[in-house]
Order: C-alpha cells, then sequence, then structure tokens
C-alpha cells in the first residue's frame, strides 16, 4: 500500500474548514458582533482534548506544523469534522500539553 502525499490545495480546504468550523465554537461564550468567541484572539482556535474535552486555544500557526497535522488527521479519521462541540483532537491531556509545548 502506497502512502500519497496530500496536496497543497486539499490541505488549504482542510484548514479552511477546520477554522470555519473553530470560529463558531462554544456556545456558552460570549460573542461579539461578527459571532466570534471574544475569548480567543485573532489568530488562534479552539479545541477540545482528552476524555474531559478540556478545552485548549491554539494558534493557528500550529496548522503547518506536521505534528499537529498528524493529530488533526487523527481527529478527522476518528470523529470528522461535523463534530457537535467542535473539533475535538483524539490524544490524552498530557500528551497534547507537552506536544504544544514543543510547537511555542
Amino acid at each position: 500500500m502506497a502512502i500519497r502525499k496530500p496536496n497543497k490545495l486539499a490541505q488549504t480546504a482542510v484548514i479552511k474548514q477546520i477554522l470555519k468550523r473553530c470560529s463558531s465554537l462554544g456556545k456558552k461564550q460570549s460573542y461579539d458582533e461578527q459571532g466570534l468567541p471574544l475569548d480567543v484572539p485573532r489568530g488562534h482556535f479552539v479545541v477540545y482534548v482528552g476524555e474531559n474535552r478540556s478545552r485548549y486555544i491554539v494558534p493557528i500557526s500550529f496548522l503547518t506544523r506536521p505534528a499537529f497535522q498528524t493529530l488533526l488527521h487523527q481527529a478527522e479519521e476518528e470523529f470528522g469534522f461535523a463534530q457537535d462541540m467542535g473539533l475535538t483532537i483524539p490524544c490524552e491531556e498530557v500528551v497534547f500539553q507537552s506536544l504544544t509545548s514543543l510547537l511555542r
């Protein structure tokens, strides 16, 4: 079985889908006039991690990092992108915190 390399256009489409989905998350949060959560700074998005679905705000720049893209592909395979509460990363919180600290 050959491993195919995803093309840039397909990756861009997936990233846009993620950002669109993540920009409208959190039913209990306050929103600005554009419908974006007030607690998420510009250039960041929200993901949910672990069994308790802890909420993390991460920079958009993580989307270009191969390690984070691996997590996104795992999320797509396990949950798809049509999730009720937002983008869930199938990973233990400790592992996610370790990975994001390395990416910063």
